[in-house]
């Protein structure tokens, strides 16, 4: 299944920005793939630039990781309740707010990626699980319809988002 398959009804809103960075691979693919590029992309970052803001007020990179990580944790549980039928509508999340609440600053950047290879390899196993109806789900997030097959698309197009942001602006 690749994004472009995706129907109009199955994603909304600011969904779309990240589905569209996805790119047009194949779901399962895509998040393995994305996944050991991320990793060697980072590795690749000089280690002075991992604590540097580029302005006041701005995340460093290793908010960034976390941001990354906690915003997959979010999106598969939404992924999950939707798979599950289960139809209550799910708030959106401050995502400053968990920023401002974590010590990413303080941790290894080999920690930071043992946890984003560990919540991806997660997030792998539980889209393999799914069947093609579950994977069509749709449910309310942040106000927004999207299935559970566009949410996919949508933690590797916000992953591929900042790293692009890392590039332009950190690097």
């Amino acid at each position: 299944m690749k994004a472009t398959e995706l129907l109009d009804n199955e994603y909304s809103g600011h969904f779309g920005t990240y589905i569209k960075a996805a790119g047009d691979g194949i779901l399962i693919e895509e998040l393995e793939i994305s996944l050991h590029e991320f990793i060697r992309f980072v590795q690749n970052i000089p280690m002075d630039k991992f604590d540097y803001r580029y302005a006041e007020g701005k995340w460093t990179i290793k908010d960034i990781i976390q941001h990354v990580i906690d915003t997959e944790r979010i999106f598969v549980y939404r992924a999950l309740r939707f798979s599950r039928n289960d139809k209550t509508p799910l708030p959106s999340f401050e995502e400053s707010d968990y920023a401002d609440n974590t010590n990413s600053n303080s941790r290894s950047i080999q920690d930071l990626l043992t946890e984003f290879s560990a919540v991806r390899h997660s997030t792998l196993l539980f889209y393999k699980s799914l069947s093609e109806e579950q994977l069509k789900r749709i449910g309310t997030a942040s106000g927004n319809q999207i299935s559970v097959r566009a949410l996919g698309f949508v933690m590797i197009g916000h992953q591929k988002h900042h790293q692009k942001v890392f590039e332009e602006r950190y690097l």
